[in-house]
């Protein structure tokens, strides 16, 4: 291991190993030296452990942390916990960087000592790594932090974000209560510190994996989680909060129609959309993405066709 790194990598790990080798050789190849990795197989039951251990025996800057499996948050907290480094860098175990990634993001961190959060562009890669059309540019929907925080998760996944290790010790680590949206939880936390700025790199520095064959997801339990979410920022800050809420919920309904949509569950998109539309109607015509979520779940069918050549699958 280098004696100071000054960004500590996080990679949680679960039954990646099919992705793992791209990830960790992303960071490998990056032009930003003083890094540790620490990677933490969250229990892994195939070959995870086995493809870590190739780089941690290569290149000393690589370490294994081994644990029972606890979700992702809590494989995010134990690496986080063995961290060295002034900054914390988020990757999942399936996604990878960009070569420049450290390095833009942590130059502007050295330089500006007010900015708590970096992030950046990102694209949607397929299962098999190709790249698809599909980008996150990261833009906040209003200018104030908490607010856009609020509606839509602006840092798009969880392997984008370059952080000041010492949010942690000001807001706590990740929410293992949540089974998801534990991210944009933990960056309203520090949002509502109304210390910390978020500063968005437009250029495209990190590629998040989409896996048709992993999207099945538990609708309820998403939305129990942001019910939550958006209950808690409210606890802590509900004068600011409580003239966004038909907002916040409004995006969340979207939201949600997305991902009933992606899970070919046509029923519940439209009562989700129906619900968002309930809300607060005008996300509709202010929000060109929540206007292509109302249009893709009316043209349906299409959307899947799309989505299904976009993402290499054949179902």
């Amino acid at each position: 291991m280098v004696s100071t790194p000054k960004v500590s990598v996080v990679v949680p790990a679960y039954n990646v190993s099919a992705y793992l080798e791209a990830a960790l050789s992303s960071v490998e190849c990056q032009s930003f030296g003083e890094y540790e990795v620490l990677i933490v197989d969250d229990g892994s039951t195939d070959q995870t452990a086995a493809v870590a251990l190739t780089f941690c025996r290569r290149d000393p800057r690589f370490q294994l942390l081994q644990k029972a499996n606890g979700g992702l948050s809590s494989a995010r907290n134990h690496g986080i916990r063995h961290a060295r480094g002034k900054y914390i860098a988020l990757l999942d175990g399936d996604d990878t960087y960009h070569p420049d990634k450290l390095a833009v993001h942590i130059a502007k961190l050295d330089r500006s000592p007010e900015v708590g959060v970096t992030y950046s562009a990102s694209r949607a890669i397929r299962d098999d790594g190709q790249q698809t059309f599909m980008s996150l540019s990261g833009k906040p929907i209003v200018k104030n932090v908490l607010l856009a925080l609020l509606c839509k998760n602006f840092i798009g996944h969880g392997s984008n974000a370059v952080f000041h290790r010492c949010l942690i010790d000001q807001v706590g680590g990740f929410d293992e209560t949540l089974r998801s949206s534990e991210d944009i939880d933990f960056w309203l936390r520090i949002a509502a510190t109304e210390r910390w700025e978020f500063y968005r790199e437009p250029h495209i520095l990190c590629y998040y994996r989409v896996r048709p064959s992993g999207l099945s997801f538990n609708v309820a339990q998403m939305q129990r989680s942001q019910e939550q979410v958006i209950k808690s920022a409210y606890e802590r800050s509900p004068q600011v909060v409580e003239p966004m809420l038909p907002t916040a919920y409004a995006y969340m309904y979207r939201y949600l129609a997305r991902i009933a949509l992606t899970s070919g569950d046509l029923a519940q998109a439209e009562d989700f959309i129906h619900q968002a539309w309930e809300s607060d109607s005008s996300i509709f015509w202010r929000d060109s993405r929540s206007l292509l979520t109302l249009v893709s779940v009316r043209l349906s069918p299409l959307t899947k066709l799309i989505l299904q050549q976009a993402l290499g699958s054949t179902d």
